[in-house]
């Protein structure tokens, strides 16, 4: 009861604190943003010195700055890292948005901003769960923080801060909020995340644009050819093409497949809440398989030609687009990303040209349910969410989870609080009261327990 009963007290508190980060646009991939970086980086240092870290400083990387805050209990005791990001999503398109996407509105107990999930909502959870358990005396580890701004690109400063700062951020376990749940009554810890390859590709055909009348049926239309190479990327059955792509993917065990069985999911249901009247993937595999514990392939963008307002009869120079694919463990990220760049220019006819550049990636990732961390994780969601939480996979990625263990050796407890309806990545973003506020218990139940 002390813990619920310190959260009663300093809701409207909380709220507003993380409200005053929602209002910084801070949107990493956009130049324009960059002072907004700079002030919600200033913003969460101040944050973090006024919830109870003794220390907390705003430290230079090659790309956007790092918040680093500690607070050190015993040199004996096991020290948890603590990680989020303060950087977001650009908000567009901006007219489907209902209010502002940077000032936070409440509807119906939800509050619907640019970032109320992903990532200040979840990672505000983490620090307002430290306080709480500071304040009330149950804190018996030492907990650091690391705040990041270029998750949202890729993170592509920070393995370099990492191994710049390896002393600074050494610890027994990393706790990252920034995944999410099967639903607000079923609460889950993830336990394993995709890995991912991202690429741009610029197709040329003819040296400028071409009259489609007097060229069209004698000359190759980049469009026509780029989107054919992609469609062959995946055939019927929704197995990728690419010659040794799945070399090094591990068939689902037994096991993984009963826990998998485990989760409650209305396919039906599924396809209502996005639209769809079917749905299609890897043929042998269930859809919860699929969607987290099966490599994929999808085209992200593309584009070319003309689409201004009316017609315009040209045959482009040009073609571009933009594709991941996602991965599953074992499965290395630079690998895939060779064997794709190798197979796109393989299978490029002599009439076109075709350059394909590496964008960003991210190595998979899993969790072991046996770490002490885990299971104190389990048992503060069981007490803060009354029911045992599920342990599954997840289809996404978090490229800097697998470079923390790579770099500094720590593994990472997902404990994420977000939902589908949340809306990451979208307009109308939110994260509901009701669940960021139990978030916040949850956290501090762990540090009850974790020592």
């Amino acid at each position: 009861m002390e813990i619920k009963s310190y959260i009663e007290k300093n809701r409207d508190r909380f709220q507003e604190e993380w409200f005053s980060l929602l209002r910084i646009p801070s949107i990493s991939s956009q130049h324009e943003h960059k002072p907004d970086m700079l002030k919600c980086a200033e913003r969460w240092k101040e944050l973090l010195l006024s919830s109870g870290m003794e220390r907390a400083e705003i430290m230079p990387t090659a790309g956007n700055p790092v918040v680093y805050a500690e607070r050190m209990i015993s040199p004996e005791a096991p020290t948890v890292l603590v990680y989020g990001h303060y950087d977001v999503m650009p908000p567009d398109p901006l007219d489907l948005w209902v209010s502002e996407p940077f000032e936070p509105a409440i509807r119906d107990g939800r509050v619907y901003a640019r970032g109320a999930d992903d990532d200040k909502g979840q990672a505000m959870i983490q620090l307002k769960g430290f306080e709480t358990a500071l304040e009330k005396g149950l804190v018996q580890c030492n907990v650091k923080f690391i705040v990041e701004g270029e998750e949202e690109i890729g993170s592509p400063s920070l393995e370099a801060f990492c191994e710049a700062n390896k002393e600074l951020l050494k610890s027994d376990i990393i706790l990252v909020s920034d995944t999410s749940m099967v639903s607000e009554d079923i609460p889950s810890l993830t336990t394993g995340l995709r890995g991912l390859s991202y690429w741009e590709i610029e197709m040329t055909g003819p040296n400028r644009d071409l009259h489609s009348g007097h060229f069209g049926g004698a000359v190759a239309n980049p469009i026509n050819v780029l989107c054919r190479m992609l469609a062959d990327i995946t055939d019927k059955d929704g197995r990728i093409t690419i010659p040794h792509f799945y070399d090094d993917v591990e068939e689902l065990s037994q096991t993984e497949k009963d826990m998998i069985a485990r989760v409650p999911f209305d396919e039906e249901k599924y396809k209502q809440s996005i639209g769809v009247k079917a749905l299609f993937g890897e043929k042998g595999y269930a859809t919860l398989e699929r969607n987290s514990c099966r490599p994929s392939f999808d085209i992200c963008g593309i584009w070319g030609g003309y689409m201004g307002e009316g017609s315009k009869t040209v045959l482009p120079s040009k073609a571009y687009a933009k594709v991941s694919s996602r991965l599953v463990p074992h499965q290395d990220t630079d690998k895939i990303t060779q064997l794709f760049i190798d197979y796109m220019n393989a299978k490029a006819p002599d009439y076109v040209q075709i350059h394909v550049k590496h964008n960003h990636g991210g190595q998979a990732y899993v969790c072991p349910i046996d770490l002490p961390a885990y299971q104190a994780a389990e048992r503060a969601f069981t007490i803060a969410f009354d029911k045992k939480p599920l342990a599954v996979r997840r289809g996404g990625s978090i490229p800097i989870i697998p470079t923390f263990e790579k770099v500094l050796g720590v593994k990472t407890v997902l404990m994420g609080f977000g939902l589908e309806r949340n809306a990451i990545h979208s307009p109308n973003e939110s994260f509901g009261l009701d669940m960021f506020y139990t978030g916040i218990e949850a956290v501090a139940e762990f540090y009850r327990i974790y020592k």
